[in-house]
């Protein structure tokens, strides 16, 4: 299977991406994972890409682009988690495919509404000294809001502040939402609730997705 992973910032959308790579055998490709991965190889591409990191600087699409179709050029099943993130990253990985004889078998949407996702994510602490992460709904620490490992005063992130979290959350609203409907014209779109709990979360995914490759096979 080839399959897209998508879902807004805390949804969980990595955390099932890599169950279904564990489970399905399928390799699971992050965004994140294919940048680190062209900077520890030190190709020419790698090295513009460190620079540009480096800056703090977003990766430009023609960059992107390029790093995915050489990920995935020889892969007859993968996940891509992550991108495209963009109308402009759609249309180049559609491109990418039908040069490679490819085409994407379903789109998974993790879908959570915005307040649970500002619950999710405003509520999560870490510790600054040895970095366990908490929730002080889910997973609070023993001790008031002391690190159980090294009694360190635990804080918030300024990225899970409230006022990011929605601003994160409407800038995947912007600009994934189109992207979905690119894929909902020609692909087979799996919308998962995923508000739910963890464990009722992967079930369903997995139901659907054994469901989708028994018809996709016969």
């Amino acid at each position: 299977m080839k399959l897209l992973f998508f879902g807004p910032p805390g949804a969980g959308k990595g955390t099932q991406a890599k169950k279904v790579s564990e489970i399905f055998k399928i390799e699971h490709i992050s965004t994140g994972d294919i940048l680190r991965e062209a900077v520890n190889k030190g190709s020419e591409l790698g090295k513009k890409v460190k620079t540009i990191i480096d800056k703090g600087e977003l990766v430009p699409d023609e960059i992107m682009n390029e790093l995915v179709k050489e990920k995935i050029k020889d892969l007859d099943s993968f996940i891509l988690d992550g991108y495209p993130r963009t109308i402009e990253q759609a249309k180049s990985l559609d491109r990418t495919l039908k040069e490679l004889n490819k085409q994407i078998d379903a789109v998974v949407l993790i879908d959570v509404p915005e307040e649970e996702i500002v619950k999710r994510i405003s509520s999560r602490r870490v510790c600054p000294n040895c970095g366990k992460v908490y929730n002080l709904i889910t997973l609070k620490p023993k001790n008031d809001e002391l690190c159980d490992n090294c009694g360190t005063n635990i804080i918030q992130r300024n990225d899970d502040r409230e006022e990011i979290v929605r601003e994160r959350y409407k800038i995947y609203q912007r600009n994934t939402y189109p992207v979905i409907e690119f894929y909902r014209k020609n692909n087979t779109i799996i919308t998962i609730d995923g508000s739910k709990d963890v464990e009722e979360v992967t079930k369903e995914l997995f139901n659907m997705l054994r469901r989708f490759r028994k018809n996709d096979n016969n």
